[in-house]
């Protein structure tokens, strides 16, 4: 077995106001998967993955990314590895151009000239919004503002590439384009979403969070078959689809 991407060792973490959103969570995640995070709201979902590049620090456990520690002193080299891709691309969007965005972080990292034009090119290619460089974000649709926060995140070239929501506040279209552009990236993907059909779409494996627990991992199709678990937890499939019918996606 690979060295895991991301490990995280009996990790527990409280608010301030008492609330403990995670109680021990063990997790690995290895090169190449694509791993869905599921779970009710207030699971914990969002404050585990805020432990991935340091936004959040455990009351105690361990975070490490490709066996590096999410430390302060390696907090540059983490944050290049995880790409986290927020559920409103406001909060990654403020530059005057989809350039400017996509060349703020590798900027940060001291790229310059030729190798920073050739790295906001490839990132922008690689969601298919190579001719919105030049557009101020505010100017296009949801669906073209989501491909280019992940354009943004894509240009650090991340190990990880962490997704809240992603096709949330879609239509039909853009969810479809999405998905698309994400199946087509060879990146680890650790994705938290409420949409379990798009979940049985792009990753085969699918971890359930429930306050602040594990408390299901498994194929995605093994995962969203076990009513018990669902309803314990829940989790609810659209109304007449069934996992055991679909057949799975192109990789």
């Amino acid at each position: 077995m690979s060295t895991p991407v991301v490990e995280l060792r009996h990790l527990r973490h409280t608010y301030p106001d008492g609330h403990a959103a995670l109680r021990g969570v063990d997790l690995h995640v290895h090169p190449g998967e694509r791993v869905a995070l599921l779970g009710p709201n207030g699971a914990g979902k969002t404050t585990l993955v805020l432990h991935l590049n340091g936004i959040l620090r455990p009351d105690s456990g361990h975070v490490t990314i490709s066996g590096l520690p999410v430390a302060d002193d390696s907090l540059l080299e983490v944050r290049r590895r995880v790409g986290i891709v927020f559920q409103d691309p406001e909060d990654q969007l403020f530059m005057p151009t989809v350039a400017q965005d996509v060349a703020f972080g590798p900027r940060n990292l001291g790229l310059r000239g030729q190798e920073l034009q050739e790295r906001v090119e490839e990132a922008l290619a690689a969601v298919d919004v190579a001719e919105l460089a030049d557009r101020p974000p505010h100017h296009l649709s949801f669906g073209q503002r989501r491909r280019v926060a992940i354009a943004t995140v894509l240009a650090m070239r991340p190990e990880i590439l962490v997704l809240d929501e992603p096709s949330s506040n879609l239509d039909p279209a853009a969810r479809r384009e999405v998905a698309d552009l994400l199946r087509r990236l060879e990146v680890t993907v650790l994705m938290v979403t409420h949409d379990l059909p798009y979940a049985l779409e792009l990753c085969e494996r699918s971890v359930v969070l429930s306050d602040g627990e594990i408390v299901g991992d498994g194929s995605t199709a093994e995962v969203l078959g076990d009513r018990e678990l669902m309803a314990a937890h829940r989790l609810e499939l659209p109304y007449g689809f069934d996992p055991a019918n679909v057949a799975p996606g192109p990789r």
